[in-house]
């Protein structure tokens, strides 16, 4: 049997390709190099841009028309499941909590039954991350966020904060990096939420990751301003470490206060002005 990953979308998405890569390759399951050459197509979905969302439904439909066994993963697994039937009535559908049960949905696939495995669970995706060769790893650091913003679908496909444990990340990039991988790529849907919900920070998950032996460097993925009063300061101070790439990703939206209140956006303008500035002048060549 020969299988091919299509991803779409974030790194977090990318990060989740990796795990199903890593499980199929532990269980003796062939990667096509081409969708053509595969026997079932796993697409992992995005639908944070229509753009996006437009090109996943056309590939859904020249794979259904190609007689593809397809297995849709990803947010619009999760958040538009009437959409994928509409384009694939007969894939079978794995929600983001349930990467781990890739081979589940293989096995349900090749018997042409259109299961949906959508259980809400908790489970730590940092643990099953295990990359080799690749230059570039993404190591998941939680998905989930605790904001509630107006306009996002992406709250609907990954729920509420799940952080992973700082063990399984720290053993995640020693993995990767003992194997190859030159960059880190610390990921999910929000990293300033992360270790809320185990009454930790990304600034000690960073200090520790600045500990670890090797020749790599780490890049910070996007943290939404909102969390960032309450480690402000400790986040500055572990950017200091050459370990990091001296970058960050602060979304803002739009540069009106009234427009940020009608989206939900916990944050004012001037206050992202000001950890901007704070970030330029106290984080030698940060951008």
């Amino acid at each position: 049997m020969q299988t091919y990953i299509k991803t779409y979308g974030c790194t977090l998405n990318k990060a989740d390709s990796d795990i199903i890569s890593t499980i199929l390759r532990e269980a003796g399951i062939g990667i096509a190099e081409t969708e053509e050459d595969a026997d079932t197509v796993i697409v992992n979905t995005c639908t944070v841009k229509k753009q996006t969302e437009q090109r996943v439904l056309y590939a859904l439909d020249k794979l259904s028309n190609a007689g593809k066994r397809i297995i849709v993963t990803g947010c619009m697994a999760s958040a538009n499941r009437d959409i994928i039937s509409k384009h694939a009535p007969k894939a079978t559908i794995v929600t983001t909590s349930n990467t781990d049960r890739i081979l589940e949905a293989l096995s349900d696939a090749e018997k042409g039954s259109a299961s949906i495995l959508d259980e809400r669970r908790r489970i730590d995706k940092a643990a099953l991350i295990k990359q080799e060769g690749n230059v570039i790893a993404h190591v998941p650091v939680s998905e989930g966020c605790l904001s509630n913003c107006s306009f996002c679908e992406t709250k609907l496909a990954r729920g509420a904060l799940n952080s992973f444990t700082e063990d399984a990340i720290i053993r995640a990039v020693e993995y990767c990096t003992a194997r190859g991988s030159m960059e880190v790529e610390i990921t999910s849907q929000d990293i300033g939420a992360y270790g809320f919900d185990r009454k930790t920070n990304i600034s000690e998950l960073m200090n520790r990751i600045a500990t670890l032996p090797g020749n790599f460097k780490v890049r910070i993925g996007m943290l939404n301003p909102e969390h960032l009063h309450r480690y402000f300061y400790e986040l500055a101070d572990a950017l200091q470490s050459d370990r990091f790439y001296k970058f960050i990703h602060i979304p803002i939206q739009s540069g009106s206060d009234k427009v940020l209140s009608d989206m939900n956006r916990a944050c004012s303008v001037d206050t992202f002005t000001e950890y901007v500035h704070e970030l330029r002048h106290g984080v030698k060549g940060s951008q």
